[in-house]
C-alpha cells in the first residue's frame, strides 16, 4: 500500500509511537490502545522510525486487523488501523467505552467494600478435588473472545461466566470430589488471566511477540511443534507500574460459595510465574528496572488478594508454580517448553529456585498455613505425553520443602514425575497432595488402578496428611482443553470410588 495525502476517514483513537520499532515496544503500545476498541474501530499510530513501514502491514496481516490507510511527510508517518475489517464498522465503533467500572458485572466486590469475613471449613483427609480449571462450554469461550474483543460486556460476561461455574461445580458434585473450584470458567488460562485484572496491565496474543524474538520463524515452527495454537494464546505486557483497584480471585470464591456448600479452593499464579511471565526485555523494562522490582509488585499485590481471601472462607488457596519444572529440566534436555513466564529471562537453576523460594515466601508471610498450598507439574498446554517436560521431584524437593505452605499438590500419575518416594523429604507436618489419574489421558483410569496409587501414598506419608487429586487441571488454556467435561467427570469419579475403599 502506498501513502496518501489524508486519511478517508478521523480516528477514534490516535497516540504517538515517536522513535519505537516494533521489535522494541511499538505493539505493545499499539495493543494497548486497540483493545479497548470495538471491531471497526480506528486508531492512528504516528511514527518516525522507517521499519513501521514494513514491519506495521506484517502485524496487521497477522493479526487479522486492516490498515486502512497511511501518510507520510518527511520521517512522520501516520498509520490508520481497524480492529479487525474496516467492513465490521458501525455506528456503535465510535461510541466512547464507558469508565472503568460502570459495567462490572454483579459478581464483582471492588476493593474497599466492607466484607464480614467467613470461616474457612476444614479439609478432611483423603479429601478428592480437581486441581482449577474445568473444560469450558462453548459459547463460554465464544462470550470469552467476544468480551476480550469489545462485543460483550463485563456485566453479560459475568453472567455468562456464573452459569458456566453452575454447570462445573454440578459436575464436580455428581463426581463425589470433597472440595471444589470454581473451574475458572472466568480466565482464559490459569495465569495470564492476572493480566486483564491488574491496573497497567493487559493480554496480548503471543502473536505479538514474535518479533521481540531473536529467530520469529523458528519460534513459529517450535511452538506449532508442540502442538500450541499462538494466535489463541495470550500472554501478559505491563505497561506501567502494577496495581490492584479490584480483586483478582476472591470474586470467584464469592460466587463459587453462593452455589455450593461444600469447601471451595482457589487457584492463583505464583509469584515466581507471574515475574517470568510478566518481566520481558522490551515489554516491562519501560516500566521496571528490573525483574526484582517488578517481582517487589507482584509480591504485594498477592499478598494483598491472599489477605482478601483468607476473609472470603476459601478453604484451600493453592499457587501455581509449574515453572520451576521448566528451570531444571528444560535445559538438561536442550529442548524448549511452553508453560506461561517459559518464554522470558531465565539464569541458573540453582539461582532461580533460590528467587522463586524466597518470592513465594515474601507472599506467604504471616498467613495460616494449613490455608496454603503449592502446586508443580511438568506443563498442560497439550495431551501429548511426549513434548510436556520430564524428571523426578528430586532436584525440586527441597526447594520445595523450604516454601512455607501446609499442602503440596503434586503431578504424580504420569511416569513423567518418576518415584514419589522422594517426597518423603518434604515437611513431615506438611499435607501431600497426589496426582493420582492422569488428565491427559483419554480414557478415564480402572478404580483398582487408582486404589494402588492411593495405597502406595499411604504406605509412604500416612493417610491423615494425604489429599487426592488429577495431576493437573482439565483445561488450563480456555481454547486448549485437555479433555471434554464427561471425562473429567470421569475421572474424578473414579478418585472419589477409590478413596472410599480408606475411608
Amino acid at each position: 500500500m502506498e501513502p496518501i495525502d489524508a486519511h478517508p476517514l478521523p480516528p477514534d483513537v490516535s497516540f504517538d509511537g515517536g522513535d519505537l520499532d516494533c521489535g522494541n515496544g511499538l505493539l505493545l503500545l499499539i495493543r494497548k490502545h486497540i483493545d479497548p476498541l470495538p471491531r471497526g474501530g480506528l486508531l492512528e499510530i504516528r511514527s518516525t522510525e522507517i521499519s513501521v513501514d514494513e514491519d506495521l502491514p506484517a502485524w496487521c496481516r497477522l493479526t487479522g486487523n486492516e490498515l486502512v490507510s497511511w501518510t507520510k511527510v518527511g520521517r512522520q508517518r501516520a498509520f490508520l488501523v481497524s480492529k479487525g475489517a474496516l467492513a465490521e464498522r458501525t455506528a456503535a465503533a465510535t461510541q466512547p467505552d464507558q469508565p472503568k467500572g460502570a459495567d462490572e458485572g454483579p459478581t464483582e466486590v471492588l476493593l474497599g467494600a466492607a466484607r464480614q469475613p467467613v470461616a474457612a471449613p476444614r479439609v478432611p483427609p483423603l479429601a478428592v478435588t480437581s486441581m482449577g480449571s474445568w473444560p469450558r462450554p462453548r459459547w463460554m469461550i465464544e462470550a470469552m473472545h467476544a468480551h476480550v474483543e469489545g462485543r460483550l460486556s463485563t456485566r453479560e460476561f459475568q453472567q455468562t461466566a456464573d452459569d458456566a461455574v453452575r454447570l462445573a461445580i454440578a459436575a464436580q458434585e455428581r463426581a463425589g470430589v470433597d472440595i471444589v473450584t470454581d473451574g475458572e470458567q472466568r480466565r482464559d488460562s490459569y495465569a495470564s488471566f492476572v493480566a486483564s485484572r491488574l491496573d497497567n496491565c493487559q493480554l496480548i496474543p503471543l502473536t505479538d511477540l514474535l518479533p521481540l524474538v531473536d529467530h520469529p520463524e523458528d519460534f513459529e515452527a517450535e511452538l506449532r511443534a508442540l502442538d500450541i495454537p499462538a494466535a489463541d494464546v495470550r500472554h501478559p505486557a505491563v505497561f506501567g507500574p502494577l496495581a490492584r483497584s479490584r480483586p483478582l480471585v476472591a470474586h470467584e470464591v464469592d460466587f463459587a460459595r453462593s452455589v455450593t456448600q461444600r469447601p471451595v479452593k482457589v487457584a492463583l499464579p505464583g509469584p515466581y510465574l507471574l515475574t517470568r511471565t510478566m518481566w520481558m526485555e522490551c515489554i516491562s523494562d519501560q516500566a521496571y528496572a528490573s525483574r526484582e522490582d517488578i517481582a517487589k509488585d507482584i509480591v504485594r499485590v498477592l499478598r494483598e488478594e491472599l489477605a482478601e481471601l483468607m476473609q472470603t472462607g476459601a478453604a484451600l488457596v493453592q499457587f501455581d508454580e509449574p515453572v520451576l519444572s521448566e528451570v531444571v529440566f528444560s535445559g538438561a534436555k536442550n529442548k524448549r517448553s511452553f508453560m506461561c513466564g517459559a518464554l522470558s529471562e531465565s539464569r541458573p537453576p540453582a539461582e532461580e529456585l533460590a528467587f522463586a523460594r524466597d518470592l513465594l515466601n515474601a507472599v506467604l508471610e504471616g498467613f495460616p498455613r494449613e490455608r496454603l498450598a503449592l502446586h508443580v507439574c511438568r506443563g498442560n498446554w497439550t495431551p501429548d505425553e511426549a513434548v510436556a517436560l520430564s524428571g523426578s521431584y528430586e532436584p525440586l524437593v527441597d526447594t520445595l520443602g523450604q516454601v512455607r505452605v501446609g499442602a503440596y499438590l503434586l503431578e504424580m500419575a504420569t511416569p513423567r514425575a518418576g518415584d514419589m518416594a522422594v517426597l518423603q523429604r518434604l515437611p513431615q507436618d506438611a499435607r501431600i497432595g497426589v496426582g493420582v489419574v492422569n488428565q491427559k489421558l483419554q480414557h478415564a483410569e480402572a478404580v483398582n488402578e487408582v486404589a494402588e496409587r492411593i495405597q502406595r501414598a499411604i504406605d509412604l506419608f500416612g493417610q491423615d496428611r494425604l489429599l487426592l487429586h488429577p495431576d493437573c487441571g482439565f483445561a488450563t488454556f480456555a481454547d486448549n482443553p485437555i479433555c471434554g467435561t464427561h471425562l473429567a467427570q470421569d475421572k474424578l469419579a473414579v478418585i472419589a470410588q477409590a478413596a472410599e475403599r480408606f475411608r
